[in-house]
């Protein structure tokens, strides 16, 4: 028996294990592959996935190993999209590889209690009134755990997904790419980025040791799951080249499709799906495990504190209200840049006007953060029209009574946050009945003198900014439920 049952080791469910156990949740993660896999999916994690880490003390690592680019990942318009100015303590994209990104959240979850059963496979899954009982493969016999909650983080093909019975609306995929990680027998015959030829265009990235190239499959077979060959691989390159680039020493070879799918419910009783198992799209923007990540942080202090019998009855359902929304966006948004990517005669004047956006320093910036997420902000009750009000409050230099401090600092224990940067006043007990849920914090914050209070949720987004005491009490009944009588 456990608490939580998380599907799935790939960056969503390694980071919701780590969540769960910083709030003393009883969690078993298993995931069906023995081992992680020597290659690697994905090499960039954006700036919101990056302030998210950084309120858990995670993402300091990563930074120091990755190198910084300070624009966004966006295709399909000539025009580069600066961070610097963006909202967010993180004005850059991070080259990182996404094996050293589970590596890292892996150590932490083990650190911290999380129960890793690597070759377990789930088979099947049953809801029951008060918990789901899962079958789960490991060597040659099967075993059943029971959980008061299970979540999906299996991946596009989710088992959890088919076995709960969650609809995956949406388009199949039209084209398809193969991508290969191979090593070039002669380095200089092709060039960084993307090289056109008379029959399409291949993108060469480099990577340490060997390079991977990116070109259209112009013959997918009937079954789109069909391992790639060397030699597949190989011709399609030369075709669309129109000569001969010798490949070698593959380390994976895949095919990938411009499919855009999203999870009808994000919850479904006691089952719950986040990361690819949730949505699929296009890779445009490099933007997948960014939002797998998105989706965990949004969900783990929800069904924490609804394990822990402290949350409101509408607070997990609020996970899939808020990430269903950003999953909406995200299949918008990489659809588009597949449409900029394709643009012919037809969209030109839309390509045109797009790109003049673009190129304004304001319009720049709303794209920013748009593509990456930045501009996320949730509703909130009470509602309000404070700038900030549900969106991620930055990472605030304060000075309190024990010295300097920072808004990501005061919320890597994953608790609630009332700042009160005004002074001693009411505020502390007002909020004395959540005092079990939410630090109150007295401090100053030089940088912003016309800042008087916010509330904090644990996923570091503003609940409330001051409106009054009343304001702040229905927002903490709202987010953290009923105070505890004093």
């Amino acid at each position: 028996m456990t608490e939580v049952l998380i599907v799935g080791a790939g960056p969503a469910g390694l980071l919701l294990a780590n969540e769960l156990r910083l709030a003393g949740v009883d969690t078993v993660l298993i995931e069906r592959h023995a081992r992680r896999p020597d290659f690697c999916r994905g090499f960039n994690l954006n700036a919101r996935a990056l302030d998210l880490l950084a309120r858990r003390g995670l993402a300091g690592e990563l930074v120091a190993e990755g190198w910084q680019v300070p624009h966004a990942a966006f295709s399909g318009l000539p025009v580069t999209l600066g961070l610097p100015g963006a909202w967010t303590d993180h004005p850059y994209s991070l080259g990182i590889p996404q094996t050293r990104v589970e590596e890292v959240l892996e150590r932490h979850a083990v650190e911290r209690g999380t129960d890793i059963r690597r070759g377990h496979e789930l088979r099947t899954l049953v809801q029951e009134d008060d918990g789901v009982v899962a079958t789960v493969a490991a060597g040659d016999g099967e075993y059943r755990i029971r959980a008061r909650y299970l979540v999906g983080c299996d991946g596009g093909r989710s088992t959890v997904r088919k076995q709960a019975g969650v609809a995956f609306p949406g388009t199949e995929a039209r084209r398809f790419s193969l991508l290969g990680d191979v090593e070039l027998a002669e380095p200089g015959a092709l060039a960084y980025g993307v090289t056109e030829g008379p029959g399409g265009a291949v993108l060469v990235i480099p990577r340490p040791g060997y390079v991977r190239v990116i070109t259209a499959d112009p013959l997918p077979p009937a079954d789109r799951d069909a391992p790639v060959a060397l030699e597949q691989f190989q011709r399609a390159v030369d075709g669309a080249l129109g000569r001969r680039v010798a490949l070698h020493s593959p380390r994976w070879l895949t095919r990938f499709g411009d499919a855009a799918r999203l999870a009808a419910e994000y919850l479904r009783g006691r089952v719950m799906l986040a990361g690819d198992a949730a949505h699929v799209h296009p890779p445009a923007g490099a933007i997948g495990v960014n939002v797998a990540l998105d989706d965990a942080f949004n969900l783990g202090w929800k069904l924490a504190a609804t394990v822990r019998g402290t949350a409101p009855a509408h607070l997990l359902g609020t996970y899939h209200t808020e990430r269903h929304a950003a999953g909406e966006r995200v299949l918008a948004s990489t659809r588009a840049q597949v449409l900029l990517g394709e643009a012919g005669e037809r969209l030109a004047p839309l390509l045109d006007l797009l790109t003049r956006v673009a190129a304004h320093p304001d319009g720049n910036r709303a794209f920013a953060e748009t593509v990456t997420g930045l501009d996320t902000r949730y509703d909130m009750y009470p509602a309000g029209e404070h700038p900030w009000l549900g969106r991620l409050v930055p990472d605030l230099a304060l000075t309190g009574a024990a010295g300097p401090t920072g808004v990501a600092a005061l919320q890597a224990g994953g608790r609630g946050l009332l700042l009160d940067l005004a002074g001693p006043s009411a505020l502390a007990e007002a909020a004395a009945p959540w005092k079990d849920r939410v630090d109150v914090v007295d401090a100053a914050c030089p940088a912003r003198p016309e800042f008087d209070a916010v509330l904090l949720r644990p996923d570091g987004h503003a609940a409330w900014v001051h409106q009054g005491a009343e304001g702040l009490r229905l927002a903490l009944e709202h987010w953290f439920g009923a105070g505890t009588p004093r």
